[in-house]
């Protein structure tokens, strides 16, 4: 059911695919702002602002909005960025999408919608893993796909929590296609991985891209379910370990772990290069980035 195929579907279902999907990322949207705001003790609150981006002749090209907690006792930040941009892709952004991904006719008319949401959750403790999670979709004239996934990235890593994590991603895969955990999960570890430190950023989760079965519906509710799946697969995790110990050694582990984090996103990380080449609103594209990280 998951395979990529060639059928793009006709260009009016394209249209209507496009104004379905733009009601999605507000709802999960809706579940992850709340339960994470009353995770924090106490509950802590989200600043909330619009992010605008301009095309070239200053009209509207989009946006969304970006929440975020800072500061508070178990989040130290996090951040929730809902957007829904669109446009014309310029050579820079076709030349990116071009390295990875052939799109016949792109050049001729480069026109692109796009809409998702991307949470990443950097903690106070530093026996509690940082997070991240996104969901996307992707239109042009000539070809439409989804993606996502999620990913923990513990600088104290603990093997119960990576099969939890690990466990309730595969239980949400099952109902759709019982093989596209194994995929997706070492599509995670290849993609999550740092070439120029030769290691993972952490210890991986799910990831998939460029997924048009030719079920729309098919597509759109499993990239559903891996949003529905990111609470339960990470907040018994902070539950778990926001209460333990912890001095200047292990937030000095913390702070480096952050430093590869970072060193990941501003290179390697495809969200990170669209947002930056397409003109989004730059505070949104590096909300991802941590706090505060070191270098040694």
């Amino acid at each position: 059911m998951l395979d990529r195929r060639q059928d793009r579907g006709r260009p009016h279902e394209r249209r209507d695919d496009r104004r379905r999907n733009r009601r999605r990322p507000q709802g999960t949207d809706q579940r992850v702002v709340p339960r994470a705001s009353r995770a924090d003790l106490p509950p802590g609150r989200f600043e909330v602002s619009e992010t605008r981006r301009s095309a070239e002749d200053g009209g509207d090209a989009g946006g969304g909005l970006m929440s975020v907690l800072r500061g508070g006792r178990v989040f130290e930040k996090v951040g929730v960025n809902v957007s829904t941009v669109f446009g014309r892709l310029g050579a820079q952004a076709q030349a990116a999408m071009a390295a990875r991904k052939q799109i016949p006719g792109m050049a001729g008319d480069p026109r692109f919608w796009a809409s998702g949401i991307s949470l990443v959750a950097h903690m106070r403790n530093p026996h509690v893993p940082a997070v991240h999670m996104n969901t996307r979709f992707f239109w042009t004239p000539q070809a439409q796909w989804f993606g996502g996934g999620t990913d923990l990235n513990p600088c104290i890593e603990y093997a119960e929590d990576t099969t939890h994590f690990h466990d309730v991603l595969r239980e949400a895969c099952a109902p759709f296609d019982p093989s596209c955990y194994p995929r997706f999960k070492a599509w995670a570890d290849e993609y999550f991985f740092i070439p120029h430190r030769g290691r993972a950023r952490g210890v991986g989760g799910i990831f998939y891209d460029d997924l048009d079965s030719g079920d729309w519906e098919a597509d759109f509710a499993f990239t559903q379910a891996v949003g529905r799946a990111f609470l339960p697969a990470f907040l018994p995790l902070v539950e778990r370990r926001r209460v333990q110990d912890w001095g200047e050694p292990e937030r000095e582990v913390q702070l480096v772990h952050r430093g590869l984090y970072a060193e990941y996103n501003l290179v390697y990380d495809r969200g990170t290069k669209f947002g930056l080449a397409t003109g989004h609103d730059a505070n949104a594209v590096l909300m991802s980035l941590p706090p505060l990280a070191k270098w040694v």
